[in-house]
């Protein structure tokens, strides 16, 4: 499978396995499984999501080498802070049975909604990170759900940028802006939700683009987010669609098609604002 290189040399696979939602620990091992078998390498999990235990017992079952596995995981806003970051890298650690992280990423900002001194919260738990980055304990870092304001604030104290943003990003919330501000500062955007809540591959331009390739509306949606430069995590548990999923480098979107999808309105997403979120 292809892959993109980070601003600091390292390269992680273009699209991973999403597994938000995925806790049933036999369903995690045959996902994990079958994915595996298929090509995927990244997988993408976090404290909140409740299954990095069974993820790490599904590929231990499968027998699979560390080296073969670009594994990502995210902190949870409980544990914000230098100390607090630090701690919880060393728990998913733990529950995932490996000495180091490929990617280690904060879940949330801090929300200006909640706190007024959410500038510094923020810097304080990219210290903790920029601290594991520089033990070794992940071999990437970065954040999620962050507003090109977050991340100008960040600038103020990091001693490194972040490498990766993970945002909601599909057709109908292309995330203009954010996407360009990360790509003048040479971080990687990872799409999360890539085809929103489901409803996005209802649509008709998407369907009338996935008619003339002879592909379908998932397959039209990752290689439009990946002709952006874009990571992607799609997420499912049957195995025909976690194959087509990563079938999408036989074909491509002209200037024109991926233009058309650009100037699709909302139509389905989670659409959560982190300066609102509770």
């Amino acid at each position: 499978m292809d892959h993109f290189t980070l601003k600091n040399g390292n390269s992680m696979p273009c699209i991973g396995l999403g597994t938000w939602q995925i806790t049933d620990r036999q369903v995690v091992s045959e996902v994990v499984s079958s994915a595996y078998d298929i090509g995927y390498r990244l997988i993408d999990t976090a404290a909140a999501y409740s299954n990095e235990i069974a993820i790490s017992k599904a590929i231990e079952t499968k027998g699979i080498p560390r080296q073969n596995l670009f594994l990502s995981d995210k902190v949870w806003n409980t544990s914000r802070g230098y100390d607090a970051v630090r701690e919880a890298c060393r728990r998913s650690l733990k529950k995932l049975k490996t000495d180091y992280l490929d990617m280690y990423l904060i879940h949330w900002p801090a929300s200006m909604k909640l706190y007024p001194d959410w500038e510094q919260i923020n810097a304080d738990t990219w210290g903790g990170m920029e601290s594991l980055y520089e033990e070794g304990l992940v071999k990437n870092i970065g954040v999620c759900n962050f507003k090109v304001h977050h991340l100008e604030a960040l600038k103020k104290t990091a001693k490194i940028i972040p490498f990766v943003d993970q945002i909601e990003l599909h057709p109908g919330m292309p995330q203009t802006d954010i996407l360009d501000y990360c790509m003048s500062e040479g971080i990687r955007v990872e799409a999360s939700s890539p085809f929103g809540t489901g409803s996005v591959l209802s649509n008709d331009v998407l369907k009338i683009i996935a008619s003339s390739k002879g592909v379908t509306e998932a397959q039209i949606t990752l290689r439009w987010i990946y002709q952006k430069g874009v990571v992607s995590i799609p997420k499912s548990s049957n195995p025909e669609r976690l194959q087509s999923n990563i079938d999408i480098f036989d074909f491509s979107l002209s200037v024109d098609e991926m233009k058309r999808i650009d100037g699709i309105p909302f139509c389905g997403g989670l659409g959560i604002d982190p300066d609102e979120v509770e």
